[in-house]
């Protein structure tokens, strides 16, 4: 595929595509441990039937289409960084107020992306960054003249953005993703259990993880101890009123007896399911001339292939016991036409990245303001003093909501 294939996609065909079947690093029928969520009975991950190639099969969630687009931006920023790829972006400068144990924050690793408080709270060019004129253009942007967002952290185009805490009390633009990926097992072994009080019936693993730990001091139990904060004493009136009783296992001392519980999985494969849609793209203007519009979708177009690839290569290390490879190589993309016919594109890590260099510099030259430097934002004096006060309380020990999550 070379620009004018990429152009003509985005002018005319649905979206691109690509099934990747995973399985663990391990080898075929390695345990895996998917996200947990709270459940009636503990924690469980996430279990449903869907119909593949014509079947119902037992599936679990093990990457969700939320983390999966935390995971590909982190692939661009690798990539941005090394200096693989151009792309615009905004950085806040931790360091440079002084809080080095932070590091800088890119628009790319922002929750909100271009939105975030992070970005909210800080400076540009001495300005509270809403008050900037970048802050103010961001402001303004909508779907049918993204402009602003293009030039400044065009990612935030291809993930997805809400200006929830703008003009209008949560009014502000919407920007729908481009991109979706999310990774599930197929055909887990499940078990059937029935809620006692509704007698409905849920689902969940057939595998069991083990947890215990042998203390070496051989504290016992029953032990009198008495906690404020990260101090302990036996003796109560030495800490504060509001010391109280606790296990030696409260402060990390004593044995913690074995437990099994029904989480891991084993499944036949992992499938990774990605779609860039360019009939998405199409949605999205930047002014009114469409030699431009084109130039800018094209770009976000290739910037979303590299995520793809680059998301990949990078490894698919998810979370611990939960590390995908791909099976029988990198399967091919394919281009969706409007009728649902497809064609298959062959397209490797130094082709997406030329690719994207390629649309990258056309969309330069048709006008738009790129730069593929990032833009320098600086943390106000009041979002310092609350990263402060928030480390000062976590090395107290004294908890927070943020601890309890």
């Amino acid at each position: 595929m070379d620009l004018k294939d990429l152009q003509d996609a985005v002018k005319e065909d649905v979206a691109l595509r690509r099934r990747q079947q995973l399985q663990p690093a391990g080898g075929q029928g390695d345990k895996l441990f998917p996200p947990t969520y709270p459940g009636d009975n503990g924690p469980t991950h996430v279990f449903e039937s869907r119909r593949i190639n014509g079947e119902e099969r037992a599936c679990v969630l093990i990457d969700s289409v939320q983390s999966q687009a935390n995971r590909l931006e982190e692939a661009l920023l690798v990539a941005a960084e090394a200096g693989l790829i151009s792309l615009p972006r905004l950085t806040v400068d931790f360091p440079g107020a002084g809080l080095d144990s932070v590091g800088p924050i890119s628009v790319l690793e922002a929750p909100h992306r271009i939105f975030d408080a992070i970005l909210r709270d800080s400076t540009l060019d001495g300005k509270p960054f809403r008050e900037s004129d970048l802050g103010k253009a961001l402001r303004k942007a909508k779907p049918d003249d993204a402009t602003a967002i293009l030039q400044a952290a065009p990612t935030a185009l291809l993930f997805g953005a809400w200006n929830s805490t703008g003009e209008g009390g949560g009014l502000g633009a919407k920007f729908a993703r481009v991109i979706v990926s999310e990774v599930i097992g197929v055909d887990v072994p499940v078990e059937e259990v029935a809620d006692r009080r509704t007698g409905e019936i849920n689902l969940r693993s057939a595998g069991r993880r083990t947890g215990s730990r042998i203390d070496p001091l051989g504290i016992p139990r029953s032990i009198d101890i008495y906690k404020d904060g990260s101090n302990w004493a036996f003796d109560k009136g030495k800490l504060s009123k509001r010391a109280k009783q606790v296990r030696p296992s409260e402060i990390n001392h004593g044995n913690i007896a074995p437990s099994v519980d029904p989480l891991g999985v084993t499944c036949a494969y992992a499938l990774q399911t990605q779609v860039l849609t360019f009939a998405g793209l199409r949605r999205l203007r930047f002014g009114m001339d469409e030699a431009k519009n084109l130039a800018a979708r094209t770009w976000l177009a290739a910037l979303g292939i590299v995520a793809m690839i680059e998301g990949n290569r990078q490894g698919m290390a998810l979370r611990s016991r939960c590390d995908l490879v791909c099976e029988g190589g990198l399967a091919p993309l394919e281009l969706v036409a409007f009728d649902g016919i497809t064609r298959k594109v062959e397209i490797d890590t130094d082709r997406a990245v030329q690719l994207h260099e390629e649309a990258f510099h056309a969309a330069r030259e048709a006008g738009f303001a790129l730069d593929s430097e990032p833009v320098v934002l600086l943390p106000q004096e009041k979002l310092v003093k609350l990263v402060e006060l928030s480390q000062q309380k976590a090395l107290a020990d004294e908890g927070s909501e943020a601890d309890e999550g």
